[in-house]
């Protein structure tokens, strides 16, 4: 795969040389690891869970852990038509290769990205289809919170992890490692598998194909209960990761605790990891100063599910915040409940970065609000929205679901109704706006709401359209909403049996794949194959009877069925169930409560499974209005730029860093390497000097851009930095910070010089790595170009067609050798793409004929 890089879109995306990854020798490993997330590299480099397990299996020396993510369907189709294999990143190892391979199932839309991996990755769908030899084929395994509820896809993975991974994932490595020493068959190993808490084997159920239905094939495993970490601060946080070249958040995420017990009865994510368990605030505060040290972010966001309502975070945000402004790092909290902040936090919250706040009623109307379990009010609400315009935000998104269990028309109206009242409170805010974002309702497995219908999609539609005829007649108000289509599909497969795997591979056979990306979404593929297997959708979005066996009844939470049943009486009997971290507790069964052990399986003797807490009562005040002297509401705050530091405004030194860039360096683009230098000032704590503005950025500059697929020995940014070092000061710093394939050669320092001056000419080294058939017209295309007066290129632009005589820009270009050219480079009337002129000059070769590389650059 990696031959291919030059002709993959992104390629970046697949060099694995980003910072932080690990390489270790094959030849001194055990076992060879793949941890796969089923969709795009942006987005599963956005993921968790998976740089916390490859920071704990790359701990063992015996292991070497993997990433590999879905390609592209670009990328896809260059893979198989050049008979490559779908590899790892860090050591382009084909899938099928591999002792282990992993997946991350984060949601049921990315199940047919799963067959497509396996099937680019050269492995059998079906773990039936694999044999019996344990060394035939890797071990294909699957986490996340779908395995709690994942039948349609049982039939394709030999085990799933359930809860948790950082602890179980190991001991199944290390019985694995065993299995291969002793020789054993894949059946025997998985029976072994068994037992160890956490791991359900699909197959020692039997499936009735009639009815979906399972039977255990051992009376020993009947049952398996989800595995839970119970104290956060010994559980391992990766303060060295993996920082991605471009993600859809590309930022340190620091989890300060798992669980929520808020009990909103449509959550899934608040039944199935709890207790809720806080990382201690001065265990955080050390992984923090270690994570920036090693990374170089220059954004931190607190990460849980509810991290409003982490007991100290008043007291960690405000000891975060000012180690932040010292080095422009800003800091974000995301996943926040109406009033869950307090003044004090909102106040610096606003100096530091103001873009949008995000808010989730749920719904519109209080009544609705109760029989889901909310928790707010609109006071509540009405008070913090106030509050958010007051100290200068302008744009606020409200989060609400339609089609909850009970809901009318009128509830609909009381969402549009709620908007107003938001922008009313907005008083004379300017650039005013306020977004409803709609998501259906979709009825999740282990929530008190997994008995509930769920609207068709028809339904879906005509209440969406519905809100939108409202929402056109309002000003500064706008709805966005879920694709109606997805909302279906995750309504069939989240709480599908087993039947739906023939469905899951007849779609992707039908080329259903990336089902979460609107551009890859169609329903057809997906109705054809349930019609082709004689299912209907309606099977699985019905109303469940209270006491008809569920396809995930073998699969334990932890929390009770009772516990749940009795959550949905109260919501129809529109009754709040108060939060167990400061109140009653309602013996959900995930906690050992007095004499009443939990349903989760008891690890060692001492394991003791509760909410854990820094503080027993939360150290924010409720929100009060902010009034003057007199009483009277103080108006909006004016959106004016947050105010940076003097100091980090100082240019004491202004340097341009020489470096070189090849090999699988040669694919990153120059906004990626833009972001990768400012990281790396960082992480060797190189003071740089910030712009002012909304968004103050480091004063840094780049030569021109060095179009991907070129190599180089000649590149330079220039800095400034906002305290005195030598040159060979800053070269030592920068000593071993970049990736594979980047160095840098020299540092000089610049004095007098404010405006960044490009070179004139450059110089390169041409060689051509085409077939030898080719290569007799490669140069001949060349001296054909020697003997022209002139030769005019039109190339389309942003601004029409522009046409150039690029035979000037060439001084000299002379044969090296047999198959090299040096090329002198004039680019003192205008630059054009080396690369592109190449093609121009040999418009029948590829990037795979020939090879580019930058020797120097000269100045005036």
């Amino acid at each position: 795969m990696r031959q291919l890089l030059s002709l993959l879109p992104r390629p970046s995306r697949y060099a694995g040389i980003e910072e932080g990854t690990v390489t270790k020798d094959p030849a001194t490993v055990d076992m060879r690891i793949g941890l796969a997330f089923p969709d795009m590299y942006e987005v599963g480099m956005s993921y968790l869970g998976q740089k916390i397990l490859y920071g704990v299996l790359n701990q063992r020396p015996e292991f070497w852990a993997e990433r590999v993510y879905t390609p592209c369907t670009e990328a896809a189709d260059i893979l198989r038509t050049h008979n490559a294999p779908l590899c790892t990143l860090e050591s382009d190892t084909p899938l099928k290769d591999l002792d282990f391979l992993g997946f991350s199932l984060t949601h049921e839309l990315c199940y047919t990205n799963v067959l497509y991996m396996l099937d680019l990755g050269g492995i059998p769908l079906r773990a039936a289809d694999r044999g019996d030899d344990l060394s035939a084929w890797p071990v294909v395994a699957a986490g996340g919170g779908c395995t709690l509820a994942a039948e349609p896809v049982a039939d394709f993975f030999d085990l799933m992890v359930l809860g948790e991974g950082e602890e179980v994932m190991l001991e199944v490595l290390d019985l694995q490692n065993k299995a291969r020493l002793l020789g054993w068959s894949r059946s025997q190993f998985l029976y072994e598998a068994r037992n160890i808490p956490g791991i359900y084997v699909p197959s020692l159920f039997s499936y009735n194909s009639a009815d979906g239905t399972l039977t255990p094939k051992h009376q020993d495993y009947t049952r398996v209960t989800r595995r839970v970490i119970p104290d956060m601060d010994t559980a391992f946080f990766p303060a060295s990761q993996p920082v991605p070249f471009g993600a859809v958040h590309n930022r340190l995420a620091l989890e300060i605790g798992r669980g929520c017990t808020r009990g909103c009865r449509f959550c899934q994510a608040g039944i199935i990891y709890r207790p809720a368990r806080e990382r201690s605030v001065d265990h955080l505060q050390n992984l923090l100063e270690e994570c920036l040290a090693s990374t170089g972010y220059d954004e931190l966001s607190f990460l849980s599910l509810s991290t409003g309502d982490f007991s100290a975070l008043k007291t960690l945000f405000m000891s975060t915040v000012d180690r932040c402004a010292k080095e422009q790092v800003s800091l974000s909290l995301p996943s926040l409940r109406v009033g869950s902040i307090d003044d004090d936090i909102m106040g610096r919250m606003a100096e530091i970065r103001r873009t949008g706040a995000t808010l989730a009623p749920e719904a519109g109307s209080q009544r609705l609000r109760d029989v889901i379990n909310k928790g707010i009010t609109e006071e509540a609400l009405m008070l913090h929205v106030q509050k958010l315009f007051q100290h200068g935000w302008q744009q606020v998104k409200l989060y609400f679901m339609i089609g909850l269990p009970t809901e009318t028309y009128e509830d609909l109206d009381a969402i549009v109704d709620l908007c107003r009242k938001v922008r009313g409170a907005a008083g004379r805010v300017r650039r005013l706006q306020v977004t409803a974002a709609i998501s259906p309702f979709v009825p999740k497995p282990h929530t008190p709401f997994q008995w509930e219908r769920q609207l068709t999609l028809p339904e879906i539609r005509e209440r969406i359209q519905y809100l939108r005829d409202a929402f056109k007649r309002e000003k500064s108000m706008k709805m966005r909403w879920h694709e109606p289509v997805m909302s279906a599909l995750e309504g069939i497969f989240s709480r599908g049996d087993r039947r739906l795997s023939g469905v899951v591979e007849s779609a992707y056979r039908k080329g259903a794949t990336f089902a979460s990306w609107i551009e890859g979404l169609s329903l057809d593929p997906w109705m054809q194959a349930m019609e082709e297997h004689g299912l209907s959708p309606d099977e699985y979005t019905r109303e469940r009877a209270a006491d008809e066996p569920l396809p995930w009844d073998h699969l334990h939470s932890g929390t009770t069925k009772e516990f749940l049943a009795k959550e949905r009486e109260r919501a129809y009997a529109m009754k709040i169930t108060e939060d167990c971290r400061y109140g009653a507790c309602r013996l959900c069964g995930v906690c050992d409560v007095g004499k009443k052990e939990s349903g989760l399986d008891r690890l060692t003797d001492t394991t003791s499974y509760r909410n854990r807490l820094n503080r027993q009562e939360r150290d924010q005040q409720a929100h009060t209005p902010l009034t003057d002297e007199t009483g009277n509401v103080l108006p909006s705050a004016k959106n004016e730029p947050p105010k940076l530091a003097d100091e980090l405004k100082v240019k004491a030194g202004h340097f341009r860093v020489w470096y070189s860039k090849e090999d699988r360096a040669v694919v990153l683009s120059q906004l990626e390497l833009q972001s990768l230098f400012e990281r790396v000032m960082r992480k060797a704590s190189l003071p740089m000097t910030f712009s002012q503005g909304f968004h103050p950025l480091p004063l840094i500059s780049f030569g021109r851009a060095l179009p991907v697929g070129v190599a180089s020995r000649a590149e330079w940014f220039s800095i400034y930095l906002r305290t005195p070092h030598t040159a060979e000061q800053v070269r030592q710093a920068l000593y071993g910070k970049l990736p594979a394939g980047m160095e840098v050669l020299f540092v000089e320092e610049l004095f007098n010089q404010k405006k960044v001056i490009q070179s004139v000419t450059e110089t390169y080294r041409l060689d051509y790595t085409g077939p030898e058939e080719k290569k007799a017209a490669f140069f001949a295309a060349w001296e054909a170009f020697r003997n022209l007066d002139e030769l005019v290129w039109t190339r389309e632009t942003k601004k029409g067609p522009r046409s150039t005589d690029i035979r000037p820009m060439f001084r000299n270009f002379s044969m090296i050798g047999g198959t090299s050219m040096a090329l002198d480079m004039d680019w003192s009337q205008q630059y054009l793409s080396p690369l592109a002129l190449v093609k121009v000059i040999v418009p029948d070769s590829t990037i795979l004929d020939f090879s580019l590389i930058k020797l120097s650059q000269e100045f005036e």
